[in-house]
């Protein structure tokens, strides 16, 4: 690797794959290329400029789980390669919940180590904290003059919220589809990868961009669309619940970081039924999602066996179920040794963090300068 001249240290080559290597050395793990964020920075800097501008988010309220990882971040490694990627840590959204001080910080070190141990590349990628960058909130203050009471409160996600916490039916709930926005017209991002339930704050945060454009007659922003990989939805992972998608607030969420025992406890305990009763009949949600589970994270040989014992009528899910948390554990045992190895090492948390901030706040300042140009914000001094 190529070193800046202030860089005094010996760097090890990268790994393939994009992230830090863990090698087993006596005390836990060593970690190779840690400071390698710092060696092709500036290369990649104008090339990056070159490709479209790719922008997600996740609250550091909980682990990352198989749902994460399947659905959006083993993704995300994929197209570091070809966008401009700005990955964050959406610490001020997760305030509408109210988390201690202790939570917040433990929760943002917990997803940055994991985002790093799942392969994004801090090299490659700009991952940054969402309240290291104050231009956010301050475009969101802008774009809050813009937006409206009636369509705010007509959002799914804030009817949905303000149902399931009646007691805390604050202003950041009714004003997420904005500071939403904020996160993503600042970096002018082209695409934004979502799920089935963020649809329509992409499509609040399209509207917000198109109005500032239109207000001012200016296109300040370029209007963000949706990504999908490989021109299909993201996999949806299913929980252990017997229905629905894998989610940390449902409980039916294996995390990355889980022990094996607990692993194997989860995957016991999920939901089945008495067995079928006929030969090749249709499986029940419940049962489908435990085979969705396996083609996920098993060797095909295995998912086509234990097919065949159900189209037979001989399937045991206590035998399945040990099956697929032994798979489980093998495929999440790599990653959650690294995601230990990365808490270990405060440092390189600290540079990682700090360097992800100085990229994002230069792209956002650019931004902000813009509107407020635009708005006409002029210093009389």
């Amino acid at each position: 690797n190529k070193l800046l001249p202030s860089l005094r240290v010996k760097v090890f080559s990268s790994p393939s794959r994009g992230y830090p290597k863990a090698t087993s050395s006596g005390r836990g793990f060593l970690l190779w290329g840690r400071l390698s964020i710092f060696a092709s920075e500036f290369d990649n800097q104008e090339k990056m400029t070159n490709k479209p501008t790719v922008l997600s988010g996740i609250r550091p309220t909980g682990y990352l789980h198989l749902g994460n990882y399947f659905g959006a971040v083993r993704n995300f490694v994929r197209m570091q390669e070809d966008f401009n990627c700005y990955f964050f840590i959406a610490d001020i959204h997760s305030l509408t919940t109210h988390p201690t001080p202790k939570d917040l910080q433990s929760g943002v070190k917990q997803v940055l180590a994991e985002y790093l141990a799942c392969g994004i590349d801090p090299e490659k990628a700009t991952i940054y904290i969402q309240s290291d960058v104050p231009e956010v909130t301050e475009l969101y203050t802008i774009l809050n003059m813009n937006a409206y009471l009636g369509e705010l409160e007509r959002t799914t996600s804030f009817k949905d919220k303000a149902r399931q916490q009646p007691e805390n039916v604050n202003a950041g709930l009714l004003t997420y589809p904005v500071l939403m926005a904020a996160d993503i017209i600042i970096h002018k991002a082209n695409f934004v990868p979502v799920g089935k339930d963020q649809e329509q704050n992409l499509e609040m945060a399209r509207k917000f961009a198109k109005r500032f454009n239109r207000m001012y007659k200016n296109d300040v922003f370029p209007i963000p669309r949706p990504y999908t990989f490989d021109g299909k939805d993201m996999i949806k992972v299913p929980g252990l619940d017997g229905s629905g998608k894998m989610g940390k607030s449902e409980g039916n969420a294996i995390n990355l970081f889980e022990e094996p025992k607990s692993i194997r406890k989860k995957v016991m305990r999920a939901v089945t039924d008495a067995g079928p009763t006929e030969m090749n009949q249709e499986k029940p949600e419940p049962v489908q999602n435990l085979f969705t589970l396996m083609e996920i994270v098993s060797e095909p040989d295995t998912v086509r066996h234990f097919n065949e014992l159900y189209n037979k009528c001989e399937i045991r899910y206590g035998d399945m179920k040990k099956q697929l948390a032994e798979d489980i554990i093998k495929y999440t045992t790599p990653i959650r040794e690294r995601i230990i190895a990365i808490l270990e090492d405060d440092t390189y948390l600290a540079k990682v963090a700090k360097r992800g901030a100085e990229k994002a706040r230069e792209s956002a300042a650019k931004t902000l300068q813009e509107v407020k140009n635009v708005v006409g914000f002029k210093k009389l001094f």
